[in-house]
């Protein structure tokens, strides 16, 4: 799967921790020292309490597909050759929610449903690396 045209172009301040770890296949999250609310997607601030004060942490990379859709059509020239594909709500086991692929599966799979356990796979895209998400293989 290529995504070149999707990738993020100008990772912001926020941002770059996140990036970087992906990089070394890692799946960072934020929590705040203040009210230990779990962030994610990485921002400045709390959007629980608004403090400053946030703590990176390491994800396993475990979770449960939430909801999921199959793509069957895309017009978008990033997408079109990768179609029928995979979009899914991953709730990671850490307690923060994603939006991303589920990969290396046939979408018409009985085993691709809710309640799914999934484990992390990466996209690797030159200098960047994507998490997906795959059918776990073992609980």
């Amino acid at each position: 799967m290529v995504l070149r045209s999707v990738l993020p172009q100008f990772p912001e301040p926020d941002t770059q921790p996140f990036w970087d770890a992906t990089q070394k296949h890692e799946l960072r999250y934020q929590v705040c020292k203040a009210c230990d609310s779990v962030v994610f997607y990485p921002r400045s601030h709390c959007t629980t309490c608004t403090s400053l004060d946030l703590a990176w942490m390491t994800s396993r990379g475990v979770g449960t597909i939430y909801t999921f859709t199959i793509v069957r059509r895309n017009q978008d020239p990033a997408f079109v050759d990768l179609v029928p594909y995979v979009v899914a709500w991953v709730d990671l086991d850490e307690k923060f929610r994603m939006l991303t692929h589920i990969v290396d599966i046939d979408p018409e799979d009985p085993s691709l449903e809710i309640g799914a356990r999934v484990e992390v796979h990466w996209l690797d895209q030159g200098e960047v690396s994507l998490p997906a998400f795959r059918i776990q293989s073992s609980p």
